[in-house]
């Protein structure tokens, strides 16, 4: 039987065609979606953990404090460390461009360490050198050799040092709005305080060295030298823990993409099991005269068995290439994008091995149903309307039972879930409830296409036999649409999830950052220009949506800083400029950045003081504001106003600093006046488009393999009804009304689960985002309706592809041999 099977593979390869192909797309889909999760930590770690990205052990303080001397001494004397990078770090002022400049300055690190790319020029090497990134150097027109002075709250209040290199712009959303210098520590020394400590501490460890037990002893040694909490992580492991705290302390990238993997494996399984009954299907006959011929059912059983290991090894294989691939090319063209740059490629071990031991196994286990059928007498008695599922027999009432339990728990659990944000319990119950839909599939589907099948009356004779066809085998349609629904369920749950995660993902950086830039304008000056006709001149500005003057109007007391300014706008004016839709002021409440005194602020206005309700924010990113009509005291004398601006949403990064230049020209005053949250903005949705972009490459592979399983399904369902449709011909129904009839019976059932199946997807991927994302944002549904009706013609004119081949089979076999077939 060995004999056999070989000559089964390479004779007639042709048969193991389809099933391959879907070993392949399920490979491809599994290897991709593992891919996706180390490109993204990978490109994640070129962005958010840029600068630590070389070392092996990073070291930072719980609590935001700086590290003493004698705690990096400490650290850097373990036996196990063989270099270290000490980073000091502060803000620094020039001039430069014409106006004043605002950037971050920080100690250079060694090679081994260093986080940034020398674009051109050197390092800096001697005492009075730095390097700037090519960004702003070529927005302030700078170049290697020219000079600048830094000033900043050190002993020496203008450190006059040469550019000798140019950097690389950073991809870290946290450093990207400011210009990043890198100099020698004399330089640090003249600009910043002494005994400011040190910000953070990362470490390359000698080979062979293990990471956990250095960990242990260099934070040890740490605390030992009156650090306080000091927290030892590898470079992967911070950044986990950045993304982390951006999310509520919640790393639920892992948990979706696990998610992914999954749902690839269970559809996989189906389609592959679907395609190999096909393939038994169709050597009925060849398979039983090997039986005649003395064969017993063990070597027919191991000869099916061992054709599934040799197809599904090979396709595999194929699959894991295929991923590859895709993933390659889904990389680089993020990376041609240059606010994706950041797009890294990873293709980890365990994406290959798992891609390869999956493929195999879930080709084998698909395989034993069909490879036992293919030892019955009757293999496809299974499919006789007699067995049929139905609440009138046990076998159905069984079936309803099992599926209605499945469905209510799991739907239970799933909106439970949902509202707790716990997304493993979200996710058990969605597959549970998922799985119950499946099994009383039988008992629903057929009346669905049926009722449909309506729609199909004029057509005549054929639409009338493919309407019938839906109930009188009520196994066969649910069959044929378990494939398409679930592949559309997938697909849908995947588009409204990725939409609603964006839409709160967009909604929390609102939250946090409700202005894109503001600026204040000049009090006195011959260069300074009257705010209100400046505000023409910016809102004319390419790039920029809308632009408002707030007046000062009054300041709350406080113990620290001696007085908070309060600004006023009009409700008009905020509903114009806020990003945050939420935020809309109301008379008579003062709104306060965040970590403002709670209770009742007292307002010093040029009218006297006055006493309003206050509302703390949930961002540091805005001053002190409230509605005008909330006063009626005129703006305060010798104060200067505040100009609020909101840009495109599809402005680039160099846009942002060009209009930063541009608004401080309007206004007279100097650049470093004209701050904002437009560039981390840019920078974060950036992050998220390369996610999202890697996630919906894989949903048309999740498309293709449930067409795949549509068209194997519907070729058994031929095969069974080979004397059902030869008995039509002999009653007199023509070629082209046989080709109709399959072709408007798969569109029916096409149709009809493509509608279920994208009302499921729009429900489990609206719970799946509350469930992930409902801790850190507040998640409403958004679904991509356009999409969707895309992905319902696709599945429509794919089901009618789907049934040419076997319509063809079916009309050139003459009713003769069809009604002569056993």
């Amino acid at each position: 039987m060995l004999r056999v099977a070989l000559s089964q593979l390479t004779t007639h390869f042709r048969r193991f065609i389809a099933i391959g192909l879907a070993v392949m797309l399920s490979v491809m889909f599994l290897s991709s979606t593992l891919m996706v999760g180390a490109s993204t930590n990978a490109s994640l770690g070129a962005s958010i953990g840029e600068a630590y990205r070389n070392a092996d052990l990073v070291a930072t303080s719980k609590n935001g404090e700086a590290f003493t001397q004698a705690a990096v001494d400490a650290a850097v004397s373990a036996p196990a460390v063989e270099s270290s990078y000490a980073e000091r770090s502060t803000y620094v002022t020039f001039e430069a461009g014409g106006g004043e400049q605002y950037g971050r300055l920080r100690n250079a690190a060694p090679a081994s360490l260093e986080g940034a790319v020398l674009s051109s020029g050197s390092m800096p090497a001697n005492a009075l050198e730095a390097a700037i990134d090519v960004k702003t150097a070529g927005h302030l027109g700078l170049a290697v050799g020219s000079t600048l002075v830094l000033q900043g709250g050190g002993p020496v209040k203008n450190a006059k040092v040469t550019i000798s290199g140019l950097l690389q712009a950073t991809n870290d959303p946290f450093s990207s709005s400011a210009a990043q210098l890198v100099a020698t520590e004399s330089v640090l020394n003249a600009v910043q305080d002494a005994g400011a400590g040190y910000s953070g501490l990362q470490f390359a460890l000698k080979p062979g060295e293990d990471v956990s037990s250095a960990k242990d002893y260099i934070a040890h040694r740490m605390e030992a030298a009156g650090a306080v909490e000091p927290v030892l992580e590898t470079s992967q492991e911070k950044v986990t823990s950045t993304v982390a705290m951006l999310s509520a302390g919640q790393d639920q990238l892992t948990i979706v993409l696990l998610a992914f993997a999954g749902i690839a494996i269970l559809v996989s399984t189906l389609v592959v099991a679907n395609t190999f009954s096909v393939l038994v299907a169709q050597r009925t006959r060849e398979l039983a005269l090997l039986r005649c011929l003395g064969a017993g059912r063990g070597q027919i059983r191991g000869s099916v068995m061992l054709e599934a290991l040799v197809v599904g090894f090979i396709s595999s294989v194929l699959g894991v290439l295929a991923a590859t691939g895709l993933m390659t090319a889904l990389i680089a063209w993020a990376k041609s994008q240059p606010e994706r740059a950041f797009a890294t490629l990873a293709v980890p071990p365990s994406a290959i091995i798992a891609g390869l031991v999956a493929g195999t196994l879930l080709t084998v286990v698909a395989a034993l149903v069909p490879a036992k059928a293919a030892t019955a007498v009757a293999p496809l008695a299974a499919l006789r309307p007699a067995d049929d599922a139905s609440v009138r027999n046990r076998r159905g009432k069984v079936r309803l039972f099992v599926g209605l339990a499945a469905l209510l728990g799991g739907t239970v659990l799933l909106v439970y879930g949902s509202i707790n944000v716990a997304l493993g319990v979200a996710l058990v119950g969605g597959a549970a409830s998922f799985v119950g839909i499946l099994l009383c599939s039988t008992l629903f589907i057929p009346t669905v296409v049926a009722l449909a099948g309506r729609l199909a009356a004029p057509a005549g004779v054929p639409g009338k036999l493919a309407a019938v066809n839906a109930t009188r085998n009520p196994a066969r349609t649910s069959a044929t649409a378990a494939a398409l629904l679930i592949g559309v369920t997938l697909v849908s749950l995947m588009m409204t999830g990725a939409a609603t995660s964006r839409q709160a993902f967009n909604d929390t950086l609102a939250e946090n950052y409700p202005v894109d830039l503001a600026a204040q304008t000049a009090t006195q000056g011959a260069a300074s220009a009257d705010p209100a006709q400046a505000i023409p001149r910016i809102k004319g500005l390419d790039g920029v949506s809308a632009a408002v003057l707030l007046q000062p109007v009054g300041t709350i007391q406080d113990d620290t800083s001696g007085g908070t300014t309060v600004y006023g706008l009009s409700a008009a004016d905020a509903a114009a400029v806020l990003r945050d839709n939420h935020l809309k002021p109301g008379p008579g409440t003062v709104y306060l950045p965040e970590d403002s005194p709670k209770g009742p602020a007292t307002l010093t206005t040029a009218g006297g003081k006055v006493t309003l309700d206050s509302k703390v924010l949930r961002t540091r990113h805005v001053p002190a504001f409230l509605e005008s009509s909330s006063l009626t005291s005129g703006p305060l004398p010798g104060t200067p106003g505040m100009v609020w601006v909101k840009l495109d949403d599809s402005v680039s990064g160099d846009r942002v600093q060009a209009l930063q230049k541009e608004i401080a020209a309007a206004l007279g005053v100097n650049e470093s006046a004209v701050s904002g949250a437009a560039i981390e903005r840019v920078t974060f949705n950036s992050i998220i488009d390369v996610l999202l972009l890697v996630v919906t490459g894989l949903l048309g592979v999740a498309v293709v393999i449930a067409l795949i399983g549509v068209a194997n399904t519907l070729s058994l369902s031929v095969l069974e009804r080979t004397r059902e449709n030869s008995l039509l011909r002999a009653l007199g129904l023509t070629t082209g009304q046989l080709r109709g009839m399959l072709a408007i019976e798969a569109v029916l059932v096409a149709g009809v689960a493509a509608i279920m199946g994208a009302g499921m997807g729009i429900v489990y991927g609206w719970l799946g985002a509350q469930a992930t994302l409902g801790g850190v944002a507040t998640v409403v549904p958004t679904v991509p309706w356009l999409q969707l009706a895309a992905v319902f013609g696709v599945a429509v004119v794919a089901g009618l592809l789907a049934s040419v081949v076997p319509a063809r089979r079916a009309a050139r076999l003459s009713p003769v041999e069809g009604l002569a077939t056993a």
